[in-house]
């Protein structure tokens, strides 16, 4: 008898479920994640999740301004007279402000990236225009801790710039999240590179040009693609040509990464004259703009798709998706009056009860509670009580730490070993921390689906 309940229990919740679906007038729309930002309706195969990473692409240069401190460092200890341990102070808060991107991530799961991107902004004029005029003797004995402050807020901008692009391209791009983190983590690391090429081409190795360049530049640099840094829908299937793209992007940042560190170790050496050094830097600048140029060949060369019917609907509207859906289900399933009779049979002081909270979690109003898995999305309070949590944490704090002290502290270990320039050192420990982050994303990604077919096959 209790087998026959559950049959029919079952029998009267679908029949219930797919009638209410029927006969409800109210246009539903898929139930997103609490606290996911607001999809843009997009045909699966479209151009602008790829014109999205083309601007994140320029939005992670810009957040590893950070990295910029062994440029100017020398600058602050001689122009405004501090000795050792003031700078290293400086040093640590300049990593403070780097790496508290707790507050930035909590804001990513709230707005949209663009006010993500516009905190980040006006984080980044601030600080270094605070440094600015103290470094330029625009405003005269700042107080020190006034400083530490500054500089906190301005290399903090670089947790809220680079929040914003990797959440939101990782939504973007849910079948490859290893590879774009890896490729927006790689852009990120040959930054200082980047910003090394800037400094000696551009502002002639003027630090006090490179704190308004920060101050100014970067601002102006999310104001431009902030349009264009948006979640979209991203793709229901495995797109056959997205590996050939994340080759191409994957590709055009090692050339890059390979460009810049020679052409600085170039110009060092031979001391080229300023046409020459601008040309490497105007193909420079070309090679940062390589990401786009997947979005225009997608313009002009569109995907072909499998369904012929898909050309007649270049755009799915939710009006469309609606009417397609009701086409498919203009014939019950089950027929009410078997339903009818089936709820005569129960007690209706349970049963419906039961009824009531599983069509309840069926419409998404009631959810049962229970804890992620490995490898689902965890809350920060639901990660706090995980081994893995730790175990990340710990890897962080002892791999970057170390790197990081190393960084704060680059020019003071040139200027010790006679080398006065050190662009050349910045370079390098670019490109490394370049190779090492793109290295972790592709092999991190080889190993989830190496992984994953194991599983399936």
């Amino acid at each position: 008898m209790e087998e026959s309940h559950v049959v029919q229990l079952f029998v009267q919740i679908s029949s219930h479920y797919i009638t209410l679906h029927q006969n409800r007038e109210v246009t539903h729309y898929p139930i997103r994640p609490q606290h996911q930002p607001t999809m843009v309706n997009l045909k699966a195969g479209t151009r602008p999740p790829w014109v999205g990473l083309g601007a994140a692409v320029w939005v992670q240069i810009a957040s590893g301004n950070a990295y910029n401190f062994p440029l100017y460092s020398h600058s602050l200890k001689s122009v405004l007279g501090f000795n050792q341990h003031q700078l290293t102070m400086l040093g640590v808060a300049n990593d403070v402000g780097e790496n508290v991107g707790l507050i930035p991530g909590i804001a990513c799961n709230k707005f949209p990236p663009w006010v993500i991107l516009l905190i980040g902004a006006l984080a980044c004029f601030f600080g270094y225009g605070v440094l600015w005029l103290a470094l330029s003797s625009k405003v005269q004995s700042l107080p020190y801790w006034l400083l530490c402050l500054a500089l906190c807020v301005a290399t903090n901008s670089s947790a809220w710039l680079s929040t914003a692009v990797l959440v939101t391209n990782m939504r973007n791009f849910p079948l490859s999240r290893g590879t774009v983190a890896g490729v927006l983590k790689g852009y990120g690391g040959i930054s200082a590179a980047v910003f090394t090429e800037i400094y000696s081409t551009l502002l002639r190795n003027s630090s006090s040009k490179l704190l308004m360049f920060l101050a100014l530049g970067i601002p102006v640099l999310c104001f431009i693609v902030m349009y264009f840094v948006r979640a979209c829908t991203p793709a229901s299937g495995e797109d056959s040509s997205e590996h050939a793209h994340f080759l191409f992007t994957q590709g055009a940042l090692i050339v890059l990464g390979l460009y810049v560190l020679t052409t600085t170790i170039l110009n060092h050496i031979f001391h080229f004259s300023a046409p020459v050094s601008n040309t490497f830097l105007v193909i420079m600048v070309v090679l940062l703009m390589a990401p786009f140029a997947i979005p225009i060949k997608m313009t002009f060369h569109r995907m072909r798709v499998s369904k012929p019917e898909m050309h007649h609907q270049p755009v799915e509207t939710p009006d469309s998706v609606i009417q397609e859906d009701n086409a498919d289900k203009t014939e019950p399933l089950l027929k009410s009056s078997s339903s009818t009779t089936a709820l005569g049979s129960f007690r209706e002081n349970v049963e419906a009860s039961e009824v009531a909270m599983l069509l309840a979690e069926g419409e998404g109003a009631v959810k049962k509670k229970r804890r992620p898995k490995r490898g689902e999305d965890f809350r920060f309070t639901e990660a706090l009580i995980k081994a893995d949590f730790w175990l990340l944490f710990f890897v962080y704090f002892v791999g970057v730490g170390s790197g990081v002290t190393v960084l704060n502290n680059l020019a003071q270990i040139g200027i010790a070993q006679g080398v006065h320039d050190t662009t050349i050192l910045l370079s390098l420990f670019s490109f490394c921390n370049f190779v090492g982050r793109l290295g972790g994303g592709i092999v991190s990604e080889h190993f989830v689906r190496l992984l994953h077919s194991f599983l399936l096959g």
